[in-house]
């Protein structure tokens, strides 16, 4: 699926900031618990405009992370509602803006707007085409069913299941095993040490 560069951006923002929670971390922890955390995520990302850098800020984005969430498992119809709602909150309207390295691309609010306004707005716009698309199958829950990360599935066919490949790799190998114990008369299962 393509959508245009700025939305692939964003919404691959989303799923990185919403995969911060602690079921969906290779240590298990909130991974945006301390503004370092969240400076670290920014710069990957390469956000720009106002940061403040403090404990509101953190706060703010954080409660945007749980909203973004939830907004990414709704249903086509309940998604436009709340897209509709972080734009009319945020008092939006979309604009074209180049800056930095970044090509002509819409912004809805001013860069000296908060952080959590920004991020709320960028991907209202974001899942605005996604809607508009009629690709929300495209915004999943990992399969693997002891993982709380989310996956946004920009393959062409759509049959991506895992959020990593840390996850595919764990469920392929716990595939395995039980196809192995399925095989054995006497219930044996490979180990770890077996391979």
């Amino acid at each position: 699926m393509h959508f245009a560069p700025d939305s692939t951006a964003t919404l691959e923002f989303i799923r990185d900031l919403a995969n911060t929670v602690a079921g969906a971390t290779k240590t298990g922890l909130d991974e945006l618990s301390s503004q370092p955390e969240l400076i670290a995520l920014l710069d990957r990302h390469r956000y720009s405009g106002r940061f403040d850098r403090d404990d509101t800020e953190l706060a703010e984005v954080r409660q945007t992370r749980e909203h973004l969430r939830t907004i990414w498992m709704l249903d086509r119809d309940s998604a436009a509602g709340e897209v509709n709602l972080l734009l009319s909150e945020a008092g939006a309207l979309p604009y074209l803006v180049r800056h930095d390295e970044f090509d002509w691309h819409l912004h809805a609010v001013g860069q000296d707007e908060p952080l959590a306004v920004r991020i709320r707005v960028e991907s209202g716009l974001a899942l605005m085409d996604v809607v508009r698309n009629n690709e929300m199958a495209r915004l999943r829950h990992c399969a693997a069913p002891d993982c709380d990360g989310l996956l946004l599935d920009l393959s062409r066919n759509g049959s991506k299941r895992f959020c990593s490949v840390r996850c595919g790799n764990r469920m392929n190998m716990v595939a395995f095993r039980e196809r192995a114990a399925a095989d054995e008369p006497n219930g044996y299962a490979p180990s770890d040490y077996d391979l």
